[in-house]
């Protein structure tokens, strides 16, 4: 039985696709990523990995750093630890490769850290090294159906960039922009466009690092 990967937006479920994963992509909405994430469970799985690029809290991780976190931390205070024997096998098969990883933990929020401010201000209150959307409900779904799971992402947005209004706008139910909000949002503040453009370019260079990074853990990613 497939590998489940669970992402936000749907180039990152591409290339979870590409790797023989079954993906699960619902652009950041919590409620639609747990109902698709439990029905493709109910479909059969060994294990889950949450899976994607994400937003840097720790000032001292630059854009394109791999992250393999050893828990998941909400701003509640829960705690969940991925599976070890898998996190160690991969940690170890990126270190035979001559390659790293954090390890530090990540935390799962309900919704994105816009503002330099606002991820130093995570930072300091849970520790965690990077944010997404999805990681806590991975946990949350590992725990409750009693199966192991892993994080593998990779920082877009560092903890010093401030993310433009027309990033923050809803993508659609599978995880891509909207297009006429972003042109919409651009012809209202449109000096918001270098900004965009630069998170374009990190994006991009995020999402290059996932594919190469999942290419190259492929063996280790499937065993689950």
């Amino acid at each position: 039985m497939p590998v489940i990967a669970v992402s936000g937006l749907a180039a990152e479920a591409r290339i979870a696709r590409a790797a023989g994963f079954r993906a699960v992509a619902a652009g950041g909405n919590a409620a639609l990523t747990t109902e698709r994430l439990q029905r493709s469970i109910t479909a059969g799985t060994t294990a889950l990995i949450s899976f994607g690029i994400s937003g840097g809290l720790d000032p001292t991780l630059a854009s394109g750093t791999v992250l393999l976190p050893a828990a998941v931390v909400t701003e509640k205070g829960e705690r969940s630890a991925v599976d070890q024997d898998w996190h160690e096998a991969l940690l170890a098969a990126l270190g035979g490769a001559g390659r790293s990883a954090s390890a530090g933990e990540t935390l799962g929020a309900a919704a994105i850290a816009a503002s330099a401010a606002a991820k130093a201000a995570l930072f300091h209150a849970t520790g965690a090294i990077a944010i997404d959307l999805e990681s806590h409900l991975v946990a949350r779904a590992a725990h409750a159906r009693a199966l192991p799971f892993v994080v593998l992402r990779v920082i877009a947005d560092p903890a010093a960039r401030e993310l433009p209004p027309a990033a923050l706008l809803p993508l659609d139910a599978n995880g891509r922009p909207v297009i006429p909000a972003v042109l919409r949002s651009l012809a209202t503040a449109p000096a918001q466009l270098p900004a965009l453009l630069r998170l374009a370019l990190d994006t991009r260079r995020a999402l290059a690092v996932l594919r190469d990074t999942t290419r190259l853990l492929l063996p280790r990613l499937r065993q689950g």
